[in-house]
């Protein structure tokens, strides 16, 4: 199995165009284009099926409107692994962050970057958990028809998903839904260098805020597509405790898989300067 330093430092050439979206059972392969062929759709309605509940997520995709209105691949890792844990705590990689089954209590989450929100949403219906879903202003409504789209599954399941916008970087904006969070997830949110400083922040101001309040964690897949997104993990290293809880195998010809990571503040005291 690959190791986490092995993915970042590897030096062979990824190629962006393949990774961004890899040719899967839900999208057509990319044939030389940046977007998956369905790009050229308006609007695509997909159902996901959560086996540990028996039940049926819809999550409206607006592939013409930009990356953010489309799934990502590193968000079914997340939920598969939302999944596992539902049905076999034990067996999941999320069992040392989660509380076992026997704890009932209505767990508060923060998703970060959730374009579509099919890791939030599935985060609320498989825990029963109350959500708090995120991204850019103009992602927002979108967030919002999906959670809408699910809203009885999610009242059945005893979860909520509420939409807020998010701009990473911004201090004002985490101070209007800073709340007591127990977990932070997030899914392919590492493609764009210029963005690296701002997600960094953000994370910076709930992981590492220096309250006297419960350690939070940060659970986030990604499918590494650059050798630039090392850059991202060796300044995180320098501000959290990052670990690897989980490695996908490659599959459908890439040479790797999505990883998941967690990631805990440390004291300001013990963190390095980032830059």
């Amino acid at each position: 199995m690959a190791t986490t330093q092995d993915q970042e430092d590897d030096e062979d050439d990824i190629n962006p165009i393949t990774m961004l979206f890899p040719a899967d059972g839900h999208h057509h392969p990319n044939n030389g284009v940046l977007f998956p062929a369905r790009e050229v759709e308006e609007t695509s309605t997909d159902q996901y099926d959560i086996s540990s509940i028996k039940s049926t997520l819809l999550i409206r995709q607006l592939p013409s409107q930009g990356l953010s209105f489309q799934l990502w691949p590193a968000a079914r890792t997340l939920v598969s692994l939302l999944d596992l844990y539902r049905t076999h705590p034990t067996h999941s990689p999320l069992a040392p962050i989660l509380p076992d089954g026997r704890d009932h209590r209505h767990l508060s989450i923060l998703e970060l970057g959730s374009g579509t929100g099919l890791v939030g949403i599935a985060a609320a219906v498989i825990l029963g958990a109350n959500v708090t879903l995120t991204d850019l202003p103009h992602v927002i409504p979108n967030l919002q028809f999906n959670a809408h789209a699910n809203a009885n599954l999610l009242s059945l399941q005893g979860g909520t998903a509420h939409v807020a916008p998010l701009r990473w970087g911004e201090a004002d904006d985490v101070n209007v839904i800073e709340r007591e969070f127990d977990l932070i997830l997030a899914s392919d949110v590492v493609y764009h260098d210029h963005l690296y400083d701002p997600l960094l922040e953000t994370l910076r101001l709930f992981l590492n805020s220096g309250k006297e309040k419960k350690k939070m964690t940060f659970v986030m897949a990604h499918l590494r597509r650059w050798k630039k997104d090392s850059v991202f993990f060796k300044k995180a290293k320098k501000m959290f405790d990052v670990q690897t809880i989980h490695v996908d195998p490659p599959c459908n010809g890439a040479r790797i898989g999505v990883v998941v990571y967690s990631f805990y503040g440390k004291t300001e005291k013990n963190m390095k300067n980032p830059c």
